[in-house]
């Protein structure tokens, strides 16, 4: 017997003692977990869900927390003041092994459901219960994560305004407005990691000029409007 399940976004045909890679559950090693999104049961009796079969599901133990293979993102910007960028990924995962496998009586099971880590909206949560009418743990855990992404969304509003108030000059700073496009918000952005004088600037590596492009999201500004050039001059006073 075999089925068709469905989590993260990807659809994987399993059978009982397959060992499977799926995006990152919110369980830990040693547990048992039930994936509910049964698209197809195979075999002597097949069922084809519309779109899912009703009382069917998956139960698998989770081995192991992982990661995928490193992906190389390479851009580089074919212009005068050439710029270029590489970043890496490697994607989170969980290795299970499938085991029992359900075509009904899911829906009473007392096990785990097998749930994303990705963040819960309130909608989706009663969505969900509905639809695979989740156990009295499942659901304690579910609205624990609303909360708990409601409360975060709530702290970073305050955060957003007090980092849009500019920070006063430290003393010896110089105005690095005087660089030919850089303005009030980029001087703040800039500060802001400390950098605070045209030597700074003049002693930019090629490495610098990446990471600064990368973390305050310039978008090759520097190199376009030679920001360096221009502060080795001014530095000069």
């Amino acid at each position: 017997m075999f089925a068709v399940i469905k989590t993260g976004g990807k659809q994987y045909k399993v059978q009982s003692g397959d060992m499977l890679r799926v995006e990152r559950l919110a369980a830990d090693a040693g547990e048992t977990v039930q994936f509910n999104e049964v698209l197809m049961l195979g075999g002597d009796s097949p069922k084809l869900g519309a779109p899912l079969v009703a009382g069917a599901g998956v139960q698998a133990e989770v081995v192991d927390q992982i990661k995928g293979e490193k992906v190389i993102h390479f851009v580089k910007r074919r212009r005068k003041h050439s710029s270029k960028r590489t970043k890496g990924h490697r994607q989170k995962l969980t290795l299970v092994k499938i085991g029992e496998i359900l075509s009904s009586g899911a829906d009473k099971s007392d096990v785990k459901a097998a749930i994303g880590t990705g963040s819960v909206s309130a909608a989706a949560v009663t969505a969900m219960e509905e639809r695979y009418a989740l156990n009295k743990t499942d659901q304690a855990e579910m609205a624990k994560r609303v909360k708990n992404n409601q409360a975060e969304e709530k702290s970073a509003k305050p955060a957003k305004a007090k980092k849009a108030k500019a920070a006063p000059a430290a003393e010896g700073a110089d105005d690095l407005s005087k660089i030919s496009g850089v303005g009030p918000v980029i001087v703040g952005k800039l500060n802001g990691e400390g950098i605070t004088t045209f030597a700074q600037i003049a002693a930019w590596t090629d490495a610098d000029v990446e990471a600064i492009e990368e973390k305050l999201s310039f978008k090759g500004r520097v190199g376009r409007e030679d920001w360096i050039a221009q502060a080795k001059e001014l530095a000069k006073g």
